[in-house]
């Protein structure tokens, strides 16, 4: 179902009494109930709420295969690690924007910040199920157990300050789904000092869960371990998160397509070859690193094994290739083959980080972690939900449509302050 900007109902100062029943109006479904992603998912999500009870009733051991030996499984491996380096591209796009004003990227800024709001929410509440004790994760910020010197300490607060910095950045959008004309001024004016936060908090905690690794060095194949960890998850999150936004692009073009204006349909092909070549190059510099840590730490004789195998197939079929299908799009302007390679290169990250996590870690032990079908059941519920998510805010406010037209000037005055702020800070650099 299309719905035009005109079509949401301004909540101005003298009609607030609308509020409550505009909000009631906007929780009801709006499209078709009976599609073939509501027969999926829906019952998926069921199920993970029963599992979900049964996991805090009876502990983890009820439904997961984790043990004392294997205390992380894929609840953090796949949903707190890899999630959070295909959430990147929210910090990327918005250095892109906001910092280096790039203004065609400006039409998908707003969707890809939803998207790393919502993964960070899901994720982190995804984290909560792999606690055994969910309660004490408030320690960290209430002072019970600070803990300042874990890394873990560190990504925590990361990702409780990413969260409120990112919406932030999103809760312009919200006030226009509002219309609150008066709050939406006052939340555009904070959007420039959040994005600088959050792009500064993202650098910080791609890496830092990549240095929780760093504490594992005898329990990791010494193909995955690497000294330089944490700034290889850090760069691999740049082209993570650009190669999701590429395969949510295209997505959203087809699903959404009636909310796209024409201009940002006519963008969008170039778009996705800008983003291709700065992915192509970003996956090079990542390559470099991984051949030098290879070389340097002599582990070279372990390519001859089933692991090295392994991390060859990873490293060539999702990385190297992918790259130079990146490369060799931007050259050509082929969009499918872009899109062909953002899937590959997703693939390849889930690859990454489910190796360094699971597969590759204690990788000598004869009996070795396997996720039950409960944990993999939830994992899905998890991403279903947040696609739900995504799929009900983008639904009602304006995401990939055009703002209110009481909106677009407070969005011009916004662009034009940033590049005020931009030349203030070339001139005091000089």
């Amino acid at each position: 179902m299309s719905i035009t900007a005109e079509k949401i109902v301004p909540i101005t100062k003298t009609d607030r009494e609308r509020l409550v029943p505009f909000l009631i109006r906007e929780l009801k479904p709006k499209g078709k109930l009976i599609t073939p992603f509501n027969l999926i998912s829906l019952p998926v999500i069921l199920l993970g709420l029963v599992l979900l009870v049964i996991r805090f009733a009876k502990g983890l051991g009820s439904i997961t295969n984790l043990s004392q030996e294997y205390p992380w499984g894929l609840w953090i491996g796949f949903d707190v690690i890899t999630g959070v380096a295909f959430a990147g591209g929210a910090y990327v796009i918005t250095f892109m924007v906001y910092v280096l004003g790039m203004k065609k990227y400006h039409p998908i800024a707003r969707v890809t910040i939803l998207n790393g709001f919502l993964a960070y929410v899901f994720y982190a509440g995804a984290l909560l199920l792999d606690l055994g004790r969910p309660w004490n994760v408030v320690n960290p910020i209430i002072g019970n157990s600070f803990g300042v010197s874990s890394v873990l300490f560190l990504v925590a607060w990361h990702f409780m300050l990413y969260m409120i910095a990112a919406f932030v950045e999103f809760s312009p959008a919200v006030a226009e789904w509002l219309g609150m004309r008066r709050l939406r001024r006052l939340l555009g004016s904070l959007t420039l000092g959040a994005v600088i936060v959050g792009i500064t908090l993202s650098m910080l905690h791609q890496s830092g869960l990549g240095a929780l690794y760093l504490m594992a060095k005898p329990k990791i194949h010494p193909l995955w371990y690497s000294e330089f960890i944490p700034i290889l998850f850090f760069v691999s999150s740049i082209f993570a998160g650009l190669s999701m936004v590429i395969f949510e692009g295209t997505l959203s073009q087809r699903v959404f397509g009636s909310q796209v204006s024409s201009e940002h349909h006519s963008s969008h092909d170039d778009i996705v070859r800008s983003l291709a070549k700065v992915c192509g190059y970003t996956m090079l510099v990542y390559m470099f690193l991984k051949e030098l840590d290879l070389v340097h730490g002599k582990e070279w004789t372990y390519l001859n094994t089933g692991m090295g195998h392994w991390y060859l197939v990873e490293t060539t079929g999702f990385v190297l290739i992918p790259c130079i299908m990146f490369l060799r799009c931007t050259a050509t302007g082929s969009i499918r083959m872009c899109r062909v390679a953002s899937i590959l290169t997703l693939i390849g990250i889930v690859l990454n980080r489910l190796n360094v996590s699971i597969i590759a870690f204690k990788w000598y032990e004869p009996v070795r972690y396997v996720p039950s079908w409960m944990e993999i059941e939830i994992t899905l519920a998890v991403i279903f939900a947040e696609i739900l998510a995504f799929r009900w805010i983008v639904n009602r406010m304006p995401v990939l449509r055009e703002p209110p037209a009481w909106a677009r000037e407070s969005h011009r005055l916004e662009r034009e302050d940033v590049r005020k702020e931009r030349v203030i800070w070339k001139s005091s650099s000089i």
